[in-house]
């Protein structure tokens, strides 16, 4: 059985992830620290024996037992009212949140998704985007903390190939990645 590991798991997009991939017959692995992701979300997978909870702050040491495919890196406070009240926690998950799991996905070999968003352009001066278009951020802006930690997410694998002499395989380093960039996303039990 296929297993994945899916951060930010009690979240909006992480608990409809985590519905999916045991639904699918993976093992999933939610691992969120609720400060902003809400149990209630995910407790009906509980009683399923291809689900596990870990409440754990992904900015800290991030260890997993057993083999491990995939990782799905959703953790972020999203909400302007979340990451407004917590910008510490939002640069923290961002920065050594992704660093943790990209060294975890380098020690399983497991591949890995990093969420972002569109919100990396600011407001932005081309349109559409392309990856190569850097963007119009405030960076002391009121949003500027969330912004900022996106950008470093999106950034940082490319920062530890250059610095750790990765091997160069698929996306990023040699952990097969794909980044996912998308603005508002809606869907049941939106709880903000």
């Amino acid at each position: 059985m296929k297993r994945v590991l899916i951060t930010g798991g009690a979240g909006f997009l992480g608990s409809h992830l985590c519905d999916r991939f045991v639904r699918e017959g993976y093992h999933v692995i939610a691992m969120d620290n609720l400060l902003t992701g809400h149990i209630e979300n995910i407790e009906h997978l509980f009683k399923l024996p291809n689900f596990e909870f870990h409440h754990h702050d992904v900015s800290k040491f991030v260890h997993v037992a057993g083999k491990l495919d995939y990782i799905l890196h959703f953790a972020s406070p999203a909400s302007p009212i979340d990451y407004l009240k917590m910008p510490i926690q939002t640069l923290k998950v961002g920065s050594l949140g992704t660093h943790n799991l990209c060294g975890l996905a380098k020690e399983k070999q497991a591949r890995m998704l990093i969420a972002s968003t569109s919100e990396v352009y600011g407001d932005p001066l081309v349109h559409p985007q392309n990856e190569e278009y850097w963007g119009n951020v405030n960076p002391i802006g009121p949003r500027g903390v969330y912004d900022e930690a996106k950008r470093f997410r999106k950034r940082s694998p490319w920062l530890i190939i250059i610095f750790m002499d990765w091997k160069h395989v698929s996306y990023v380093s040699s952990i097969p990645m794909v980044r996912v960039c998308d603005s508002t996303t809606v869907a049941p039990y939106r709880l903000s």
